[in-house]
């Protein structure tokens, strides 16, 4: 324990006497009145002794310098310090000394410089990377983009760019003849695709000239002329392929031809061999009689199909039936009776598709249907009797005067309709049957069938 501090009635002696730090009070004074950095007073009302300029000048009005020791038996500040002159109060603070006091040395701002138009779009030198087995750990130090100006060959201006020097490598053989490696500007997994393909063999870039081959020698150019020729077997490959495209070519021709061209060429000769056989009709010429094969006689109309086709004297293919027109069975075995005839069975042959079709759709008549026959002196109508829908070519027995087949037991006035059948061949024959209803002089007009 220490010993307690001396006293005495009369009052503190020695080191404790009252008045050693000033009149009562002071010492406090003094502590408030510390330098605070956090709570300076503003420039001008600073009282501590601490933050005097070095380049403090003497005070024109006193003589005292601001700078100067405190005066020797100057009456004491609250702090223990010089006392202030009069009449100069807080003359000697220097706000720049504070402030270089307490935060160093300042310089001043540099000015900031104009910004420089824009130049437009750079120009990015890639430099590539030092082969290394630490790439991923080294593009950053050797990866350096240079941007500059478009246009601009030479060095950018300005100092260099600090580089970190780097240990010498030791000396491979092996790398000796390995080409730069590419740049690696992306992440990790290709700066790790990059240094697996190191080892392998560089390709030559696109653009870049191949080395001069070597000149090959009078046996390898022999060689390699026998080997540029083609072999027989390529040949005949080739052949057969450029006959089976013309052979293709050739039947689309010829599909189109049938399906098409024919139609249009029957329809314009049925056309106007209609017209004649009109023509002549008005002048009083083709009188029923015998006419020559190919002659036009009567023109047939059947309403439900909006048909309207002449009719010519025989079945003979080119001359009548690929005109487009139908072809009356008058000929040798094959004879039938007229319209105007008062008894028999007058039958005709006709298209079922190509060159005018004119009996494209025949098998969808039905019994009751009118089909009429014109010719220079008068109209027949018949009526749609029956149908057989398929029979051989050589059966003639469906244009005797009384058809088999067609449900007529006894004679009379018939007409009887052939065609090929399925359609787009000629394997079978269609047969539809009609008989005589009405017969009607020109004189009178049209028929009911055609009027209405």
């Amino acid at each position: 324990m220490t010993a307690p501090r001396p006293e005495d009635d009369t009052g503190l002696q020695g080191p404790y006497e009252q008045g050693a730090y000033g009149a009562d009070g002071a010492f406090a004074a003094a502590v408030e009145g510390l330098a605070d950095p956090l709570n300076d007073p503003l420039p001008g009302q600073h009282t501590s002794p601490w933050f005097r300029s070095d380049t403090a000048q003497d005070d024109p009005g006193t003589g005292v310098s601001q700078d100067a020791a405190p005066v020797e038996g100057a009456r004491p500040q609250a702090y223990g310090g010089p006392e202030q002159p009069q009449g100069a109060p807080n003359e000697w603070y220097d706000p720049e000394g504070y402030q270089r006091d307490w935060y160093g040395a300042q310089q001043a701002p540099a000015p900031v410089p104009a910004p420089a138009p824009d130049p437009g779009p750079r120009r990015v030198t890639v430099t590539p990377p030092v082969p290394d087995e630490t790439l991923g750990l080294r593009t950053a130090d050797t990866r350096r983009i240079v941007a500059e100006p478009p246009g601009r060959t030479g060095p950018p201006e300005g100092p260099a760019p600090a580089e970190r020097s780097e240990p010498a490598e030791p000396f491979e053989p092996s790398r000796r003849s390995e080409p730069a490696a590419e740049p690696v500007t992306g992440g990790r997994a290709e700066r790790r695709r990059a240094a697996k393909g190191r080892g392998r063999r560089p390709t030559p870039a696109s653009g870049a000239a191949a080395a001069p081959a070597a000149p090959l020698s009078r046996m390898e150019a022999r060689r390699a002329a026998k080997a540029a020729k083609d072999s027989p077997a390529v040949v005949a490959s080739r052949v057969v392929g450029e006959v089976f495209i013309s052979l293709g070519v050739l039947m689309l021709l010829f599909v189109t031809y049938q399906l098409w061209w024919t139609n249009v060429r029957a329809e314009q000769i049925a056309g106007r061999e209609t017209d004649k056989i009109q023509e002549e009709w008005a002048k009083g010429a083709g009188k029923p009689g015998v006419f020559a094969p190919g002659q036009g006689f009567a023109i047939m109309h059947i309403p439900k199909l909006d048909v309207v086709v002449p009719i010519a004297e025989g079945i003979n293919k080119e001359k009548v039936l690929d005109r487009g027109m139908l072809g009356h069975y008058g000929e040798g075995k094959l004879k039938t009776a007229m319209p105007e005839d008062k008894q028999g069975n007058f039958a005709v042959a006709g298209h079922r598709n190509t060159h005018g079709e004119p009996f494209r759709y025949v098998n969808t008549l039905t019994p009751g249907d009118p089909i009429v026959v014109e010719t220079r002196d008068a109209y027949y109508t018949y009526e749609m009797t029956s149908v057989l829908p398929q029979t051989s070519p050589s059966n003639i027995s469906v244009i005797e005067p009384v058809p088999v087949g067609s449900g007529f037991d006894k004679p009379g006035r018939y007409l009887t309709l052939t065609t090929c059948t399925p359609e787009f061949t000629s394997t079978y024959r269609l047969i539809v049957w009609g008989k005589m209803v009405d017969e009607r002089p020109r004189s009178e007009g049209k028929p009911r069938a055609l009027v209405g």
